[in-house]
């Protein structure tokens, strides 16, 4: 778990366990990479055959798919917030390094996370554009003719109402904003939507449209079921009373669109366990580093509403046009993203809390218990500023990425290790202001002020997260192998000038064959202020002589920047003059002390 990340529970905060784990890899037996090319693709992808079923709603058709899993609202707050946490208190189950990591201390191409922004080059351009781009026609157009979007099903749930339409044969589920934050969700839900995917994680088209009333028509008959499951008609007064909530530009209803996901939606993904009806679904939830990294992005955002029930898991069949076939795989989604960037509850007390303390938080409850209230907390005397009113108690100045808490209890977020908050940081770290600009374009705000209060607020907590996690390990990352002698990487730390440009000094150090003898030689220079960092390395074996794969041919280099507490290793066989430098793997441990063979 991140240092300083306060661990919780009930039966924790009672006995007041001491401590957290630094999960960072000081000292032990040194691993050795084999000479082979890194895994860049998770199997997961690979279409499997599902036994088929009956359809129970539609007779003599089959299901060859997953169950679909229903979520209870109910079921799932008692469990993360009470049952789960004592239950592994009890077990003492500090977890460990994340599963679904390759040799270069990255994160495979996958059924749950694409390697975007952290691994290619991404325009600002692409970021505003985020799934959208993926598929046609994702983009409502709202000069259609009137009566063009049928509207075939309420919103079920969720905290903001909503419907779904039918537009050219195509789905989109709208949802306006409420009323005492006019505009916050619909932009926030876009914007967030795309930082996620350009991320590497998997999140819908959701754009801000400005529509006329008139383009809608409504299905007869339908009705809506809530989270406490009961059942209303949405019917033309139904309607009206969404119209007439939500926000407005003129004449024009301002709504989020979002495009109804591909394939076959099957119910939300959980953050522990896995899935026993996915043959590809092996790794369990909470050992994954890209659910577990998330918890970066979530507090970021403050995406506090970060459970399963945001989540959805859709089947994607080969025979696009069968969604219920085999053989297929299932895609893992973030959606309902509008509680970002300062949803508010009707509770103003619980709205300053949200991003600092659980719904039910037994710690606080507890130590509030035994000081009569006493104790400052983070929350306490803040507002609400004029420049953001809509955007709640989203702020800045406190923020501090160790201690952000969902609304519950994540089991992922819990099992984040210094390594996982890293990795996700690296990528963060590719995001430029001129991209998260674009982010923020989508929003489309009609205050100039709100979009300038929010751009600042999430600039400063996204160098807050930059300070914080690549000062510990080493931020070094693009690492390569140029020409015959050189090993070059970027030091992100020092590219977005998370840190002072004085405190970077670089050096290396070069180990070599069976007992990792220090062999001379190897140096480091930094380039210009884009961070490029090189270390010069000198062969020590021959074109000829040892097998490619040899120890004999084996090299670890250790670099540090003077900053870090960490060396980025890179591990490495000589192939000789004529071939080169190989690289085979890189670590980055939580000091600078030389690898023990």
């Amino acid at each position: 778990m991140v240092p300083g990340m306060r661990v919780r529970g009930a039966l924790l905060a009672v006995v007041a366990v001491a401590g957290t784990i630094a999960a960072t890899g000081c000292g032990g037996a040194m691993r050795r990479f084999p000479l082979r090319d890194t895994l860049w693709l998770d199997t997961d992808l690979e279409p499997v055959e599902i036994a088929c079923r009956p359809d129970p709603e539609e007779p003599g058709e089959q299901l060859c798919r997953p169950e679909e899993y229903v979520s209870s609202f109910a079921w799932d707050g008692a469990d993360n917030l009470v049952f789960r946490p004592v239950s592994n208190f009890l077990a003492v189950d500090p977890g460990d390094e994340a599963v679904n990591v390759n040799a270069m201390d990255e994160v495979p191409d996958s059924a749950w996370f694409t390697n975007r922004i952290g691994m290619h080059p991404v325009t600002p351009e692409q970021v505003a554009a985020g799934y959208c781009a993926e598929e046609a026609g994702a983009v409502l157009d709202v000069d259609g003719p009137d009566g063009s979007w049928v509207i075939d099903m309420g919103k079920p749930n969720g905290a903001n109402p909503g419907f779904r339409v039918i537009v050219n044969g195509m789905k989109f589920m709208l949802k306006a904003d409420p009323l005492d934050q006019p505009e916050r969700a619909t932009g926030a839900t876009s914007i967030a939507s795309r930082i996620y995917y350009a991320a590497g994680w998997w999140a819908p088209c959701d754009s801000v449209v400005y529509l006329r009333p008139e383009l809608l028509t409504l299905t007869p008959g339908l009705t809506v079921t809530d989270n406490s499951g009961n059942t209303t008609p949405f019917d033309h007064e139904a309607l009206v009373g969404v119209l007439r909530n939500a926000s407005h530009r003129g004449n024009l209803v301002r709504m989020v669109a979002s495009r109804w996901l591909p394939g076959r939606a099957i119910g939300p993904f959980r953050y522990e366990g896995t899935r026993d009806d996915d043959p590809n679904d092996v790794v369990p939830h909470e050992d994954r580093r890209d659910l577990r990294g998330a918890r970066v992005i979530a507090a970021w955002l403050n995406h506090f509403d970060s459970r399963e029930q945001n989540t959805m898991d859709t089947w994607m069949a080969v025979d696009a046009h069968h969604k219920d076939s085999s053989p297929g795989h299932v895609r893992h989604w973030y959606i309902d993203l509008g509680d970002c960037f300062g949803s508010e509850w009707a509770w103003e007390m619980m709205s300053k809390r949200l991003g600092y303390a659980y719904y039910l938080d037994f710690a606080d409850l507890v130590a509030d218990f035994a000081t009569i209230g006493l104790i400052p907390r983070p929350w306490d005397g803040v507002s609400r500023s004029p420049d953001g009113s809509i955007f709640g108690f989203y702020r800045a100045h406190d923020f501090e990425p160790d201690d952000w808490l969902g609304g519950y209890p994540n089991p992922a977020f819990q099992r984040m290790t210094e390594r996982d908050a890293a990795w996700a940081t690296r990528i963060l770290a590719r995001m430029t202001p001129a991209h998260i600009d674009a982010a923020l374009s989508v929003a489309d705000y009609t205050a100039p002020e709100h979009r300038a209060f929010l751009r600042r607020i999430v600039l400063d907590r996204h160098r807050r997260i930059l300070r914080r996690y690549l000062s510990r390990l080493s931020p070094i990352a693009d690492v390569r192998v140029e020409g015959s002698t050189e090993l070059c990487g970027v030091d992100l730390a020092r590219r977005t000038r998370a840190l002072p440009e004085a405190r970077f000094a670089y050096a290396a150090s070069m180990y070599t064959g069976h007992d990792l003898a220090p062999r001379p030689g190897a140096r480091a220079g930094a380039g210009s202020s884009d961070g490029r960092v090189c270390v010069t390395l000198t062969h020590f074996a021959a074109d000829g002589g040892p097998e490619p794969g040899s120890v004999e041919r084996y090299a670890i280099v250790d670099v540090t920047n003077g900053h870090a507490e960490g060396a980025l290793r890179a591990h490495l066989y000589d192939l000789g003059p004529t071939r080169g430098f190989r690289l085979v793997g890189l670590e980055r441990p939580g000091d600078a002390d030389p690898p023990s063979p």
